[in-house]
């Protein structure tokens, strides 16, 4: 008997080896040690249940941050459960959460008093924590948000209340002199100083919130593809009322709950349970410029301009990166595709999709000369040189050169409104689907950076739709 579950266990925990990337952090997990024998407990259990069964009482899908973050959160606070994470993607943080800029933010922009102010200060001192204590690397190289005429020094007064009101440590107004003292090549009005806005990989911090989660007891499920949510029609109906399905041949998980945290495929996701489609995710890529390394001395810590509170959009930045490299930008243009990366990434479906979305051509109308810049700044990218020249006229069109690129799920309303707070969703009925199926269908920016404190509130919000933990 016990080299029959050594067999049909194999297969687990070869699926669950495959999710790596960046150091361990063993050494300094707490949990560490009980919970190893839980898990080997699961795996033979798991293996115990029959060929191909695998019963959870939580599955949640999407492995990009707010994903493993909340699956992390939620099996720490709640140890006993069987919690799995379903990805589409061959490793965690395929997507936005691996193209991004970096960016540890400190919650300077934000409408004080919402829970997306609130989140991002939170997120970013828990942030910090966790870094120190997995050792991971960052960088905390500050922030200046550059006034370079008189009419955004009062946009930049306004933004200074806002960060004072959103509590966000040590920001300060700075001037010429002192802006040079942060930044030598720096030129502007005024600034905004926050030294505590920071650059860390984030796709390696999901994968260690990966870890954490199998070392809790979690098991995660690469190259799954939800295609399907199902009313359980066998034996386990009552206990697993809902069975998710993916593309391959028994290829399928049975739970008493779900939690979707799709990012680029939220809206599809809750469409499979029965719930609208509306806010619609609209994909903007983000493409970025590198400056030269002979230039790169010349940014030492995150360089941004004051929005332009007339466009959506923050506008093209110098952001440092963990690699010594210096990225410029981004621009917001359609993609082409929902995880469409450059102009050659076409999904004419998807595309054609997006373009009859009545939400996007009212936005598109409204917006039409601010996107036809953005597209001519990624056709000609010599273009957006003079948008750079504002704050360090030494960069040269000779300076720059493509680079990466990064895809935004932008949630959308049917008025063109983009989404700007956390949208949950349920299915209407009585049936499994609508009452044991809970969709995030849209976790605004920065997502990242709030990502402990968001874990935080979809456990809440979990125990709370799911009465998890009331009868323990």
């Amino acid at each position: 008997m016990s080299q029959l579950l050594r067999q049909l266990s194999a297969p687990l925990a070869l699926r669950l080896s495959q999710v790596g990337g960046g150091s361990s952090s063993r050494a300094t997990n707490p949990i560490e040690d009980g919970q190893r024998q839980r898990q080997r407990q699961r795996w033979q259990h798991n293996a115990a249940a029959g060929r191909g069964q695998r019963d959870y009482d939580l599955v949640v899908v999407g492995g990009g941050i707010v994903g493993a973050a909340s699956a992390r959160e939620i099996l720490l606070r709640h140890p006993t459960l069987k919690i799995a994470v379903l990805e589409k993607e061959p490793k965690l943080a395929m997507h936005q959460s691996g193209h991004n800029s970096g960016v540890i933010h400190a919650g300077i922009y934000y409408k004080p008093g919402t829970l997306k102010a609130r989140l991002c200060v939170e997120g970013m001192h828990l942030a910090y924590k966790y870094l120190d204590e997995h050792q991971i690397p960052y960088k905390k190289v500050g922030k200046l948000i550059v006034a370079t005429d008189e009419k955004e020094v009062g946009l930049l007064k306004d933004l200074e209340q806002r960060g004072i009101q959103n509590n966000v440590p040590d920001l300060r107004m700075i001037e010429g002199e002192e802006i040079q003292e942060i930044e030598p090549y720096c030129r502007g009005l005024k600034a905004l100083h926050s030294p505590h806005t920071g650059i860390v990989d984030w796709g390696l911090v999901t994968q260690h919130y990966g870890e954490d989660f199998k070392r809790a007891g979690g098991t995660i499920y690469l190259d799954f593809k939800v295609t399907k949510f199902s009313e359980t029609q066998d034996g386990g109906s009552a206990d697993y009322p809902v069975t998710i399905h993916g593309p391959k041949p028994h290829q399928t998980v049975r739970t008493r709950n779900v939690l979707t945290c799709g990012g680029l495929q939220s809206d599809l996701l809750a469409e499979l349970t029965g719930c609208p489609r509306d806010p619609r995710i609209v994909p903007f890529r983000g493409e970025y410029l590198l400056l030269a390394k002979q230039k790169q001395h010349m940014v030492r810590g995150n360089i941004y301009p004051v929005p332009d509170p007339r466009f959506p959009f923050l506008g093209v930045h110098f952001t440092p990166r963990m690699d010594g490299s210096v990225w410029l930008g981004p621009n917001a243009v359609l993609a082409l595709k929902r995880e469409g990366y450059t102009w050659g990434d076409i999904n004419l479906l998807e595309l054609f999709d997006a373009l009859r979305y009545p939400g996007f051509l009212k936005m598109a109308s409204k917006y039409i000369g601010f996107g036809l810049s953005e597209m001519s700044k990624s056709a000609f990218i010599n273009l957006q040189v003079k948008e750079l020249q504002k704050f360090i006229p030494e960069v040269t069109e000779y300076d720059i050169e493509r680079g990466p690129a990064g895809v935004r799920a932008q949630a959308m309303d049917l008025s063109g409104n983009l989404v700007d707070d956390f949208v949950f969703d349920r299915a209407v009925g009585s049936g499994a689907l609508a009452k044991r199926v809970l969709h995030c269908r849209n976790a605004p920016s920065p997502g990242a950076t709030s990502s402990l404190a968001i874990a935080k509130m979809m456990a809440d919000k979990v125990e709370t739709e799911f009465s998890i933990g009331k009868s323990c």
